[in-house]
């Protein structure tokens, strides 16, 4: 991904904005800016200048990563806000907007005191907005997660069988993707039986049982970008009740993946879901959103979920997770990663989702 397409997109949103400059710290907008991911830096943006700023432990680092900025790196006693404060007054800048979706209050005070003479304006969720368009390249890297992640799974799946702890899937699972020189996305769901009622649980040393439900939840991250599937498959025969639940969650899914086009309202496909499992009572254990953006988070700006007004454009990526959970028997989510285009929608997630039957 280059650099500078993206210096390029925010340079436009900014102007549009009526904001001469502005300055970011937060790790995920510099490494969408900028390619960098050192765990600190400041990055100043103006319509003709863009300047870095790191302290000596990245400096080599930043030579290599990042391009079309004038790198500053310092060290002490030198500080942060110090060299902010000198390349502004370089650059003339008396006016600068800020990331207000991440500081807090005590941080703005200190700016406010450090970089006297600057008047700092909100930029509100520009730069967020901006990453909820991918690049082609974006788009890329994650499909390239997403592959990994199907991998990952197709090998988990031998595993499964009764006596199986959910931990020891668990470990094989973080094990699989690192082998492969990637990262977690993010903690790994591995539960079954009446711990699968729980959405976000935690893998733990029960063993796996006949006629339960498993469900994965995890994502593989590579150059920088994340992945977030989830399969729910059932240890031996799946009874009636269980492959109704699973039929439905399906039911809900392949629907709401129907209607994602270019112009969609995010909260209209979230009702969708809801609807279909209506049908047969079950909305009532639909706790959560329909999805969510992916990208450099695995929770990316922009929400699927009830009286969400965004919509949908071309080159957005979403999660599509509906699920079903139910206390004392069991949960079912199915989830796959999607792209809105021109002329509908691709689906990212390669792994099949029949219900699967495994012992």
């Amino acid at each position: 991904m280059s650099a500078n397409t993206q210096l390029n997109r925010l340079r436009a949103a900014l102007s549009a904005a009526g904001h001469p400059a502005a300055l970011l710290h937060t790790t995920t907008n510099l490494f969408w800016l900028t390619g960098f991911t050192g765990s600190f830096g400041y990055a100043i943006v103006t319509p003709d200048a863009a300047v870095f700023i790191t302290d000596s432990r990245y400096g080599i680092q930043a030579a290599e990563q990042v391009s079309g900025f004038e790198i500053v790196v310092f060290s002490t006693p030198r500080t942060a806000l110090g060299e902010v404060e000198a390349a502004c007054k370089k650059l003339g800048i008396t006016k600068l907007a800020f990331e207000s979706v991440y500081l807090t209050v005590d941080s703005l005070n200190t700016m406010n005191t450090k970089l006297p003479g600057i008047e700092l304006n909100p930029m509100g969720e520009l730069i967020e907005k901006l990453r909820m368009i991918k690049t082609e390249d974006e788009i890329r890297r994650i499909h390239e997660s997403c592959k990994l992640t199907d991998a990952t799974f197709e090998h988990l799946t031998r595993l499964v069988q009764p006596g199986v702890t959910e931990y020891e899937i668990h470990l094989e699972l973080e094990f699989f993707i690192r082998r492969q020189g990637a990262a977690l996305a993010f903690e790994p769901i591995v539960v079954s039986g009446v711990n699968s009622a729980r959405p976000h649980g935690h893998a733990t040393e029960k063993p796996l049982a006949l006629g339960e439900f498993v469900t994965f939840d995890f994502g593989a991250k590579l150059d920088g970008y994340c992945a977030d599937m989830t399969r729910t498959v059932v240890v031996g025969k799946a009874d009636e009740r269980t492959q109704e639940v699973y039929a439905q969650v399906l039911k809900a899914q392949t629907e709401s993946i129907a209607l994602m086009k270019q112009g969609a309202i995010a909260g209209d496909i979230d009702a969708r879901a809801r609807e279909v499992f209506d049908e047969i009572g079950l909305a009532k254990h639909f706790g959560h959103g329909l999805g969510h953006g992916l990208g450099i988070l695995v929770h990316d700006t922009g929400r699927l979920g009830i009286g969400s007004t965004t919509v949908l454009e071309p080159n957005q990526v979403w999660t599509v997770e509906p699920g079903v959970y139910i206390e004392g028997f069991g949960g079912c989510r199915i989830e796959d990663n999607v792209v809105i285009t021109e002329t509908g929608v691709t689906n990212l997630t390669g792994t099949p989702k029949a219900l699967l039957e495994l012992s």
